[in-house]
């Protein structure tokens, strides 16, 4: 059977009417759609965490000279300083030197968290704490708002409603169930000692396994994840559910397991691998909340004391690059990565198939390296892509498929121009495009400067739910709850932005929530702001540039739109309309990016215009061609039709194709 990919955590939320029997404690309702509940819906304010708000302007630098200047110890750490916690003191007047160094300050944003208080804030919450203790006033937590304490609260009180009602799955009456359900999640060389010493259940009800979420100070249950499992043909898939919700699930598997003089750890990327891990080879394993999709910044303090961890994230090149991406989080110098393989699957396959666990640990190869490195070293990499080539091709679009056989997939470290007429429908084809990927786990960050994220929301729902929800309002928070739960942040950006301003805020993001992929909407709305030169073409290329960068830095995907130069309207867009008609620019230009989109809208002389979608560049592998699209107004989607489409392809020589640059053309404009 194929396996797929561990879809995003979800909200258990959907399930707990089945899981509780109907019983809820007072609060709004966790039915989708229920009866009467427009009426009494809350609007909720800051669900999601956002990158909206510009990068912090304070350095690692500024930050030690404060706490230098503050008299405040403090030791260096991997991705934080350690300081004394300003929190747990009894009066603002104590010496800070007898607190304990309980209080993380993050290196790259000075965000901080005291692990024995769980007060967290900004690094200006940190120096208005400071002030308060300087003054004898006892400094006060930053404070979440009510209502986000009261889903909180409700979310704590759901959980132990399930956990109270799952059983451990060794205490199954029935030992056929324990075998069955054990086969079924592909569990059946655990042993029922490690699921009992990780705390792992059964839900009957919901056909789920429990994990227990466990503070690290007292034990306490503060969550659970809930995975379960759907067949559909050969193909299993594994859906995971969690309280709280998605977003607020901080926590690491297993931590409060592990002891205090464990320094060396392994960090695998789901709740199952890690239990194989302690059982294979005895050694401590945590798993991530969001598995290899994210590592949030709030974890990293919890993993400050360890001097070795090995990252074993799966089996999968994209498991691969989210590895190398969270090693630099954790600081390169103390990381090994699990390189995927054959004969190093993750590491539950490892245990079903009797492989040594702790020798392919010990295989594990070094994150850092020197600058330059020879083929010796690269060999293994090249021949892992050689092998897995649908996985070097990237993310399959599944609402495109015409554009997979074209672009064959979207990569990471790429930049892809995207143009079209005015009007043709860019920014709603964009959006079609980026939420095609963001359903399917790529984390997406949405730069709009044309239009306000409140009209780009409202699009994206109406592609996400496939219909018009204006009428079907009933229907509306189930889509919005879904919708609310894929990796989708927006910056708050509008009009003329400047460029190193936009970046700031883009590295920001990726930090924070491992953004891999990023639309920018468009190019023109930051040439107001740079003054590099009078040339409106060079400070054009000085953006492609920084953007090109930027996406090879941080191994991130760059879609930028670009509006096109005026053309005649019974003319084909050229690549040469996206970049002016200077042969010198459009050179320069060309070399940054890695693929370029044309919307090309034909306009009849009676009748409704016709839309194509040419890709005119892909450095990938070549191809080039032009495919229809077909515009449904009810659901705002350009997804192609149900009939087979007609693909053209166009294959040029690499002679020809330079010949048509030097002339300024595409390569690839020919009219079908």
């Amino acid at each position: 059977m194929a396996l797929v990919p561990l879809r995003p955590g979800r909200a258990a939320c959907r399930l707990l009417p089945l899981l509780c029997g109907g019983a809820r404690s007072k609060g709004a309702s966790l039915s989708p759609g229920a009866p009467g509940r427009l009426g009494q819906r809350r609007y909720k304010k800051d669900v999601l965490p956002s990158p909206d708000r510009p990068a912090p302007s304070v350095s690692i630098t500024e930050i030690r000279q404060y706490l230098r200047a503050q008299d405040i110890p403090f030791h260096d750490g991997y991705s934080c300083l350690h300081t004394p916690s300003l929190f747990t003191g009894d009066r603002g007047d104590q010496p800070l030197s007898a607190a304990p160094f309980t209080l993380f300050i993050d290196k790259t944003t000075g965000s901080f968290l005291c692990t024995a208080t769980l007060a967290e804030g900004t690094w200006q919450d940190f120096q208005a704490n400071v002030e308060m203790r300087h003054r004898g006033i006892t400094p006060i937590p930053p404070a979440s708002s009510e209502e986000m304490e009261e889903e909180m609260q409700q979310a704590r009180e759901d959980a132990r409603c399930i956990w109270e009602r799952a059983l451990p799955l060794w205490e199954l009456l029935d030992e056929k169930e324990t075998k069955e359900t054990k086969a079924l999640f592909g569990i059946s060389q655990v042993s029922n000692a490690t699921l009992k010493r990780f705390g792992v259940r059964y839900l009957r009800t919901a056909r789920s396994l429990v994990f227990p979420w466990f503070s690290p100070q007292d034990a306490t249950l503060k969550g659970l994840k809930l995975v379960r499992v759907e067949k559909k043909g050969g193909t299993i898939t594994y859906v995971e559910e969690t309280l709280p919700r998605f977003d607020s699930y901080r926590n690491l598997f297993g931590l409060s397991l592990i002891g205090r003089r464990d320094t060396e750890l392994v960090l695998t990327a789901w709740e199952l691998d890690a239990l194989a891990l302690h059982q294979a080879a005895g050694v401590a394993s945590v798993a991530l909340p969001r598995g290899a999709s994210c590592l949030p910044p709030t974890l990293l303090p919890y993993l400050e004391r360890f001097k070795r961890i090995t990252l074993w994230l799966g089996e999968d090149l994209r498991s691969w690059e989210a590895a190398k991406l969270f090693a630099r989080k954790l600081s390169l110098k103390r990381c090994s990565l699990v390189r995927p393989g054959n004969l190093q699957p993750r590491p539950l396959e490892a245990l079903n198939q009797g492989l040594n666990v702790t020798k392919i640990l010990r295989s594990a190869l070094l994150a850092s390296h020197k600058s330059i490195v020879s083929f010796r070293q690269l060999r293994e990499e090249v021949f892992g892509e050689l092998v897995n080539t649908e996985q070097v091709s990237g993310v399959k679009w599944a609402r495109f498929p015409e554009l997979n056989k074209l672009l064959k997939g979207h990569r990471r470290g790429e930049l892809t121009i995207f143009t079209g007429p005015t009007g043709s429908g860019k920014t709603t084809f964009i959006s079609e495009y980026a939420l095609d990927l963001c359903m399917q786990g790529v984390c997406t960050l949405w730069g709009s400067f044309e239009i306000n994220n409140v009209r780009l929301a409202k699009i994206m729902l109406t592609q996400f739910a496939g219909r018009r929800l204006e009428d079907q309002l009933e229907l509306y928070d189930e889509w919005a709850d879904r919708f609310e739960e894929l990796p989708l942040y927006f910056m708050t950006f509008h009009g003329q932005q400047n460029i190193k301003t936009v970046i700031d805020t883009m590295q920001h993001a990726v930090y924070m929530y491992d953004i891999t992929h990023v639309v920018v909407d468009n190019l023109q709305f930051m040439m107001g702001h740079e003054h590099i030169s009078v040339d409106r073409l060079a400070a054009q290329d000085y953006i492609v540039g920084a953007f090109r960068k930027f996406a090879t830095d941080n191994m991130c995907h760059i879609t930028l739109i670009i509006h096109p130069r005026k053309e005649d309207d019974e003319k084909e867009l050229q690549t040469a309309s996206i970049f002016g008609s200077a042969k010198v620019s459009w050179a320069r230009a060309s070399q940054e990016a890695d693929n370029v989109l044309i919307l090309q809208d034909r306009k009849l002389v009676t009748g409704p215009g016709k839309r194509y979608l040419q890709v005119s560049k892909n450095r990938f592998d070549g191809d080039v061609g032009i495919f229809p699209l077909e515009f449904s107004k009810a659901s705002l989607s350009f997804s192609s039709s149900k009939t087979k489409v007609r693909l053209k392809k166009m294959k040029e020589e690499k002679e020809i194709l330079a010949n048509k640059i030097v002339e300024g053309g595409s390569g690839a404009s020919k009219k079908p």
